[in-house]
């Protein structure tokens, strides 16, 4: 996925973008960069791979070169961000939070009318460079980013650094986040609001869909108006987020304690204690407990100082080592005991599979599996919530197919639909396959419920196939 960070500040700002950055670190690991833009020296930018090292590590030695009272950065699990351009528009500096499905088809429109793409070592389009040309066809900043809205399929946030301060645009349906953050004498936007405390910031507001705004010093300026539908991804809640964040008002660890606290208290297996697999497991089997009156107990801990989310790398074998190697068990809780795990999803099972056979051989009697959300029986078409290019990898679409021997619209509706014959056998046979002593997912209206908003403002497409839109209608209608 990715998350950024920017700052306005009536001081120097990069201390502030520095560590504003390196708290998006939990949404990305491949690419993180940096900007500012300084009266007497200009733009300053750095890019730097991440796949080998930690943001930190790579900026700390070099943060004495930046300049300025304002910046942007980002850390990215696809593209090298963020570009610079200069254009009839002025100069600035773009980070970008997107997924473009379309981006071969913009490419070749954008070569015909004689714009020029750069080349990559990758061999790859960067969608950032793409976002910011179709930035620069605008007649004005608030033009073009509209141009991206109605050009893209996908979603596409972003913040862009001017010589008049930062424009920070949310995706036109908020299916990703902008979080606004005040300070004394400093305003800050990000996709995370757990930047903000440590730095002294408060959140001030959430940036609609499609809103535009500029940050300056003295104050934020309204350029676009939010539209009026929302569908913002579920999964944020689910798994991305951080504990300390929220969105729309949600804060990430109350929900998970709900989503846990209903089905513990709905769950009438008998367990000696509940666990959470880390990370975003661990909120979820807290409100287990407290729902199911066990006791909640670390059975599995995670080794924090070099491991990612191994959701990241792009290598399935290098995703299962990654998966391996930063949960311990810990046997002295595990041994004789019927433990019971939380965990936020089960994409293609592997991991699940392999945790579960270990839990056993080192002595585990039970171990069973309650699952933050409903089933995943949709690829994601909007944002890059895993490593999964299509629906095939999903376990879910792997044992449908194994069953009915097709995956028309009616047969997967009837799987997705919490509580129907097809729904149950899909969840029993995933139990079987994985080797659990018993299984349960959330229910959807569980997971709505606990975020606090309306069903229709909340992406569930990967749960249950549902958009109110296509991936190329517009989203136009401003509210008043």
């Amino acid at each position: 996925m990715g998350g950024f960070f920017g700052v306005v500040s009536q001081r120097e700002c990069a201390s502030d973008l520095f560590y504003g950055t390196d708290y998006q670190s939990h949404l990305g690991t491949r690419r993180g960069g940096m900007a500012t833009y300084s009266t007497e020296r200009g733009f300053i930018r750095s890019i730097h791979n991440l796949e080998s090292s930690y943001f930190r590590t790579r900026f700390e030695p070099e943060l004495q070169d930046f300049a300025g009272r304002a910046g942007i950065g980002v850390i990215s699990d696809t593209d090298a961000q963020p570009m610079l351009m200069n254009s009839h528009l002025g100069r600035f500096a773009l980070v970008t939070v997107a997924k473009i499905n379309n981006q071969e088809e913009l490419a070749q429109q954008l070569l015909s009318e004689n714009m020029h793409l750069s080349e990559f070592s990758s061999g790859k389009i960067n969608p950032t460079e793409l976002t910011a040309l179709l930035i620069i066809k605008g007649k004005d900043f608030v033009d073009g980013i509209e141009n991206v809205f109605r050009s893209i399929q996908g979603s596409c946030s972003m913040l862009l650094l001017t010589e008049n301060g930062i424009i920070a645009a949310r995706d036109s349906w908020g299916r990703t986040p902008i979080v606004i953050g005040r300070r004394d004498d400093a305003w800050a936007v990000t996709s995370e609001s757990s930047a903000f405390p440590n730095l002294g910031f408060e959140t001030s507001s959430f940036i609609g869909p499609g809103e535009i705004v500029q940050i300056k010093e003295d104050g934020i300026q309204q350029l676009r108006r939010p539209n009026r539908g929302m569908q913002i991804c579920a999964f944020l809640w689910v798994y991305y987020g951080f504990p300390t964040s929220c969105y729309e008002g949600c804060n990430t660890e109350c929900m998970r304690n709900e989503c846990g606290r209903v089905m513990g208290r709905e769950d009438d297996t008998a367990v000696d204690y509940a666990c959470g697999i880390p990370d975003s497991g661990v909120g979820m089997a807290v409100g287990y407990a407290e729902g199911h009156g066990c006791p909640y107990q670390r059975g599995i801990s995670k080794y924090t100082p070099t491991w990612p989310r191994s959701f990241m790398p792009s290598n399935q074998a290098t995703r299962n080592l990654v998966a391996k190697m930063k949960l311990i068990p810990n046997q002295k809780v595990l041994e004789g005991k019927r433990m019971l795990f939380c965990d936020d999803s089960i994409v293609r099972g592997t991991q699940l599979r392999d945790n579960a056979q270990e839990l056993f051989a080192l002595g585990a009697k039970e171990v069973h599996m309650r699952i933050g959300c409903p089933p995943l029986i949709y690829s994601c078409q909007f944002v890059n919530f895993s490593a999964s290019k299509n629906d095939r990898e999903l376990i879910t679409r792997r044992i449908i197919q194994e069953i009915e021997g097709n995956e028309n619209p009616e047969t997967l509706k009837a799987y997705a639909t919490t509580g129907s014959p097809q729904y149950e056998r899909l969840v029993e046979e995933i139990c079987r396959q994985l080797h659990l002593s018993s299984l349960k997912f959330s229910k959807l209206e569980t997971l709505i419920q606990a975020i606090g908003l309306p069903k229709e403002r909340i992406c569930t497409h990967c749960f249950d196939g549902s958009s109110f839109h296509t991936l190329t209608e517009e989203n136009p209608q401003q509210e008043d």
